[in-house]
């Protein structure tokens, strides 16, 4: 019997990877492996990187050090914030299927490709996912911030920390706001537990999101981090409105 066992979990491992082959995390296509991009979707996505804003990630056309003329006049409370992609339609797609298509294995798929910018990052670093209310937590099933955290957590042998920061009042989806109706939806919401307050003091923390849009999730986030006694807040997301 033991014998038979080795080929009969070969067999079944054989039918199971021809039962779920891997698929394009952008448009479903079959691929060669997992967390893999088809040629087309591929080619779709805008990748970021140098040169760009020193604070917000905005692309610059040309080399250039320092900040873009919107974080000169309304700086964020975050210190640097970095991003796999810019927002576009695959990489909405993919956003879309973590957020409300149960599908959890694309975080891996996310952090994958976020993991690049770690490097110029605090190595000392906790990363912090945004949190949701807990009621939405309640109605989706999980926080789609927290499982992109956990995956660059088991990537790099970073720690992560799903509890430092908590939102205290349930706001509305955020979707189609200015600016300035972003901030103020978002003000307050956010607290670091008084239990917890000893564990920010004077670390360098970085927030893990989906998207970044206005920055002004971020900010409300970085802004109870920094009251709480934290060093340094940068933040990193798999994708970015430019």
């Amino acid at each position: 019997m033991r014998m038979l066992a080795a080929p009969v979990r070969i067999t079944a491992r054989g039918m199971l990877d021809f039962a779920l082959l891997p698929r394009c995390p952008g448009c479903g296509a079959v691929v060669e492996d997992d967390h893999r991009f088809c040629l087309g979707c591929w080619q779709s996505l805008e990748w970021l990187g140098e040169p760009c804003c020193d604070r917000c990630a905005l692309p610059f056309a040309y080399a250039s050090d320092g900040e873009c003329a919107g974080c000169m006049a309304h700086p964020p409370r975050f210190d640097r914030l970095r991003a796999a992609v810019a927002y576009g339609d695959v990489a909405r797609a993919v956003a879309l299927k973590l957020k409300y298509g149960r599908r959890p294995g694309v975080a891996a798929t996310m952090a994958q490709f976020m993991a690049r910018h770690l490097a110029a990052m605090d190595p000392e670093a906790l990363l912090v996912p945004v949190p949701l209310h807990r009621w939405r937590i309640w109605r989706r099933g999980y926080n789609q911030s927290a499982l992109i955290a956990a995956a660059l957590a088991r990537r790099t042998g970073r720690n992560d920390d799903n509890c430092l920061l908590e939102r205290i009042r349930a706001t509305p989806p955020l979707q189609g706001m200015g600016r300035r109706q972003r901030a103020d939806t978002v003000r307050g919401v956010f607290r670091v537990p008084p239990a917890r307050k000893a564990d920010v003091k004077g670390r360098a923390i970085m927030l893990i999101d989906d998207v970044a849009t206005t920055g002004a999730t971020a900010s409300a986030c970085a802004k109870a981090l920094k009251r709480a006694g934290a060093a340094h807040v940068s933040v990193l997301c798999w994708a970015r409105v430019v």
